[in-house]
């Protein structure tokens, strides 16, 4: 058993009774090939939420800072998360969620970069556009609607996959695909609030 779906099955057992967390729209996600799961973040716990609820496997970008923390460092590379120099064009960290992709796996993604302090949904970065117009992965909007209260529920809905491939011909830029895809997440919010 890896680590990662040892991990899973730990957390999904302390979170989702604790905090109730519904998975809704899980069919929308492709059984196979590559995935660019996008979702809001509000709190620490959104990516054991999606971890749990997502049918498949994630590889989550992280922030580098937590690659240096003392247990976290060892811990991460167990659980498919790689690090990523936030401010900066990280050609490394872009270059391995391509490759990620390219070998059909589920690239989890948080486009806003960091948490939201006041719950609302925030500006996506361009990082996001980058990876939807660069790979043929399937992109999925995921919204979190919390908050993260004991045994208050906490939802994960997964949208329908967005149509890339009129970004892709006409050449969007980055920025444009990120900010169709906040649409998308924003919408989600809104329908499941």
């Amino acid at each position: 058993m890896s680590l990662y779906t040892f991990a899973r099955s730990v957390v999904k057992g302390v979170l989702k009774p604790v905090y109730r967390i519904e998975a809704i729209g899980t069919e929308n996600i492709p059984k196979e090939g590559g995935v660019i799961l996008c979702s809001n973040h509000i709190d620490n716990l959104d990516p054991p939420a999606v971890g749990i609820t997502c049918p498949r496997p994630i590889s989550f970008m992280a922030k580098e800072e937590l690659f240096h923390a003392p247990i976290l460092k060892n811990i991460l590379p167990g659980l498919q998360a790689f690090p990523v120099k936030r401010g900066m064009g990280d050609r490394e960290a872009l270059r391995r969620g391509i490759a990620l992709l390219k070998q059909g796996n589920v690239l989890g993604l948080f486009p806003e970069g960091t948490r939201s302090k006041d719950g609302k949904l925030g500006k996506g970065l361009a990082g996001v556009g980058f990876f939807a117009l660069r790979s043929e992965a399937a992109v999925i909007p995921c919204a979190i609607i919390g908050p993260y209260k004991m045994f208050q529920k906490v939802k994960v809905v997964y949208g329908l996959p967005m149509n890339m491939e009129d970004f892709r011909e006409r050449r969007a830029s980055a920025d444009e695909v990120t900010e169709a895809i906040m649409r998308e997440i924003a919408e989600l919010l809104e329908k499941y609030q």
